[in-house]
């Protein structure tokens, strides 16, 4: 009789997937990875000792209902040791933002924020708001929290030191003064109405004021005031006492304006109901540069320390920090994010949990601010739950749909063309989502909207099929929304059958009679056509989505339209970037004066060394 012998089955996921992984890994410090059976990454976690953290999710029992759901569904991990726990922060910070596990805290806006840029390539300075890479020469001042702080900096700096604002070649072109002098926000140095000495001098006064140094500038300005009255040159001193007058009023606008604080981030956390708000106030300079509100992906069980740690790690992941960060809640590991953030910064960055004086004040202000924000987003979104329940119950859809795609084309005669795609969900529009598309088709007749779509689409799907083929990293539309009655409809549907996607839900959005806005009429594939009621909630819902997308296709259009209307010849010659354009259509007046130029006067240009005049006479020449 064969002897039976049984067989050991290996786990295939759980605590005892992670207990096996102990015999393997050291007391390193590191960043680990844990991946259900799909190998999608559930978590990213730093350790100072990775042996002991992982230990500590071997065993059975003894987690918070998130980390036990984590737990349960890890069937493999993945380890990578560093040389310090710092380093592993800054790991762990960057692989969240970049693989967004759904078990982490995480930072769902990553925007970048804009700052005010004072150029140094003229005599006369321009001012004007910056975003991005600061690749241009001149002095940086930001960062502030939004377009509009740096807008309402921008228009005050105005009113007090009357610089510019206008583009070089508006600036190189003028003849006569401009409205902005006309209504005393310029001083007209294009037409020589100030000297360069003088328009330096109220640089230099911007650049004080941006720095915190205004108490000084007023003294000043009272000084020479008092001195141009005594000169008796009346018409200087009242336009110092203006200044004067303007200066007061911009500090006494600012609402919180700290006496103490120089430069600081305030950051203040509130949960409540599984959700959370992070209002964050920017102090430089010892001015209130602005706040922004932000709304991290978090859960029920989650710690204040944990959330407002995985904040500012990936806050600070692709942006300078200050030299201090005030804070509502302390962090998990206080010592050791100064620490990473100081090593980012290359000098020391201050964490404080301040309880009394003018630091705990402004964390109390950032509070209030987080909760009334987290009140407004909560209303909002459970009238944004109502309203896809009501998409869903208007339309038969299978499920309540929480990734809703809406497509539109604009163009003008067919020229200048383009798709454009909005995504709306359970938080409303969903912007980092939305898409522009070029279209490309040579063969389409221009204006034909049923080709422009076909190609938007094409791609659309195509592009979702390569990067989630097997629809599990919610790229994936639950209804499409589409501009047009039953003949897109139709070429639709034709696309996503081809690409084998039939099964997405889609709805023609047709003007109707009259094409009055209310009289929308609704068309889907092998059913009637459907009308909602006029004061429906719903159909006001996805009104203001079909004028989403058409509000984003127009303004697509028009950036290409523009960036085609500025377009010349000298955009195709080797060498030729921006700033040599700029010189030679200024020299020149013209591209088509620039093509007929002889070597001698494209030499003679400023910036135009002579291999480079010699290329662009070449282009010209032979082309």
């Amino acid at each position: 009789m064969a002897e039976e012998s049984e067989t050991e089955v290996q786990p295939k996921q759980g605590h005892q997937v992670i207990q096996a992984y102990l015999k393997t890994i050291d007391s390193s410090p590191g960043v680990y990875r844990m991946l259900d059976s799909e190998s999608r990454v559930l978590y990213v976690g730093k350790a100072r000792n990775l042996r002991a953290r992982v230990s500590s999710y071997a065993r059975p029992t003894g987690h918070s209902g998130r980390i036990a759901r984590m737990i349960a569904s890890t069937a493999s991990m993945m380890f990578l040791t560093t040389r310090t726990e710092t380093e592993a922060l800054l790991l762990e910070q960057n692989l969240i933002k970049q693989l967004k596990p759904k078990f982490n805290v995480l930072l769902r806006d990553d925007k970048s924020f804009p700052n005010i840029l004072v150029t140094a390539d003229s005599d006369y300075p321009q001012i004007k708001k910056h975003r991005g890479a600061k690749k241009e020469k001149g002095a940086y001042y930001g960062p502030f929290a939004s377009a509009g702080a740096v807008n309402r900096t921008l228009n005050q700096l105005q009113r007090v030191f009357l610089l510019r604002d206008c583009s070089n070649s508006m600036f190189e072109s003028r003849t006569r003064p401009c409205l902005q002098y006309q209504i005393k926000r310029c001083s007209a140095p294009c037409v020589g109405k100030i000297s360069p000495q003088d328009y330096q001098q109220t640089v230099q006064d911007a650049e004080k004021f941006l720095s915190g140094k205004s108490t000084d500038i007023q003294a000043r300005l009272g000084r020479e005031m008092a001195q141009a009255s005594e000169d008796m040159e009346f018409e200087r001193a009242a336009a110092l006492r203006d200044r004067i007058k303007a200066l007061t009023q911009v500090q006494t606008a600012q609402g919180i304006n700290p006496k103490n604080v120089d430069e600081a981030d305030v950051i203040a956390l509130h949960m409540e109901n599984g959700q959370a708000c992070v209002q964050v106030f920017f102090i430089r300079a010892g001015q209130n540069w602005g706040n922004h509100d932000y709304y991290p992906r978090v859960g029920a069980d989650v710690d204040p320390a944990e959330v407002l740690e995985a904040f500012v790690g990936q806050f600070y992941d692709t942006r300078e920090p200050p030299r201090q960060l005030i804070l509502s809640n302390a962090v998990e590991n206080p010592d050791l994010m100064a620490d990473a953030l100081g090593q980012k910064l290359g000098r020391k960055v201050e964490l404080l949990v301040p309880q009394r004086g003018e630091k705990a004040e402004l964390i109390d202000s950032a509070l209030r601010n987080a909760r009334e924000s987290l009140a407004r987003k909560m209303a909002e979104t459970a009238t944004q739950a109502r309203l896809l329940q009501g998409l869903a119950e208007a339309f038969d859809l299978p499920k309540v749909p929480e990734r809703v795609e809406v497509y539109d084309n604009s163009h003008i005669q067919g020229a200048h063309a383009v798709g454009a795609m909005i995504v709306a969900g359970p938080d409303g529009f969903m912007k980092n989502q939305y898409r522009k598309f070029n279209i490309r088709g040579d063969e389409l007749t221009p204006g034909d909207d049923f080709g422009m779509m076909k190609e938007v689409l094409n791609r659309r799907f195509k592009r979702l099929l390569k990067e989630d083929p097997d629809r599990t990293r919610g790229m994936w539309p639950d209804l499409l929304l589409i501009d047009g009655g039953a003949g897109q409809v139709s070429a639709v549907r034709e696309i996503m059958e081809d690409h084998g996607v039939g099964d997405i839900p889609m709805v023609g959005v047709a003007k109707g009679l009259d094409r009055d806005a209310g009289k929308e009429e609704f068309h889907r594939t092998g059913k009637t056509v459907k009308a909602l009621r006029h004061n429906d909630p719903v159909l006001y819902f996805i009104q203001r989505m079909r004028d989403e997308a058409h509000r984003f296709a127009i303004g697509t259009h028009r950036a290409k339209r523009s960036k085609a209307v500025g377009a010349t010849p000298l955009d195709d010659v080797p060498g030729v970037g921006a700033a040599r354009k700029r010189a030679l259509l200024a020299h020149f007046g013209s591209a088509k004066a620039v093509a007929r130029a002889n070597l001698a006067d494209l030499k003679a240009v400023d910036g135009v060394s002579a291999a480079l005049a010699q290329k662009i006479y070449d282009y010209f020449q032979t082309g």
